[in-house]
C-alpha cells in the first residue's frame, strides 16, 4: 500500500469524468425501462375506452373510471400514512441514537474573569451589586505602638542583670 503512486490531478479528472459519464448511462438507461414499464402496465390495466359506442355506454364507462380512481385514491392515501409513520418512527430512532450516544460536550476555555464581570455578563444592566470586596471595607488607621525604651537595649547588659539575679538566689 505504500508504494502506491500518487494519481496525477490530469489522471484523477480523466476518471472522475468517466465514472460520471457512466453514471450518466445508467441514469438515462434507468429512465428508458421506467418508462417502458410504465407503458406496458398502463397498456395492460388501462385499456383504451372504445369511444364509438352511444351515449349510455360512455356514461356506464365514466362511472367505472370514477370507482376506478376513488379506489386508487384510497390506496394512495393508506400509503401515505404508511410512509409518514414509517418516517415518524424512523426520526424517533435516530433521537433516541443520539440519546444512547450522549451529547458530547465541548470543551470548555477557561477565561480569567472577575465576579463583576461575570455578573455584569450573566444580569447585563441589572447588575447592580459590586463584587470588589476591598471597597465596601471601611479604611483603619495602623496604630503604632510604642514599645517601652528600656526592652530595647544592649543584650549583654541584659545578661549580667539576669546573672546578678541568679547570684543573689544562690548566696542566700
Amino acid at each position: 500500500l505504500k508504494n502506491r503512486k500518487k494519481l496525477s490531478s490530469s489522471r484523477r479528472h480523466h476518471l472522475k469524468s468517466l465514472i460520471l459519464q457512466i453514471a450518466q448511462n445508467w441514469l438515462e438507461e434507468e429512465k428508458n425501462e421506467n418508462e417502458e414499464a410504465k407503458a406496458t402496465y398502463m397498456a395492460e390495466h388501462c385499456p383504451s375506452p372504445d369511444l364509438s359506442v352511444g351515449q349510455v355506454a360512455l356514461m356506464e364507462i365514466c362511472k367505472k373510471l370514477h370507482v376506478f380512481i376513488d379506489k386508487i385514491d384510497e390506496e394512495r392515501y393508506d400509503v401515505e400514512a404508511k410512509v409518514s409513520k414509517a418516517n415518524k418512527e424512523i426520526e424517533d430512532l435516530k433521537i433516541k441514537v443520539v440519546e444512547l450516544a450522549g451529547v458530547k460536550k465541548p470543551a470548555l476555555k477557561k477565561v480569567r474573569m472577575s465576579a463583576d464581570t461575570m455578573l455584569k455578563a450573566l444580569l447585563g444592566a441589572k447588575h447592580t451589586v459590586n463584587m470588589d470586596l476591598r471597597s465596601n471595607l471601611k479604611q483603619v488607621k495602623k496604630e503604632v505602638k510604642e514599645e517601652p525604651t528600656e526592652a530595647v537595649g544592649d543584650w549583654r547588659k541584659n545578661v549580667e542583670d539576669k546573672a546578678d539575679r541568679k547570684k543573689m538566689f544562690e548566696t542566700s
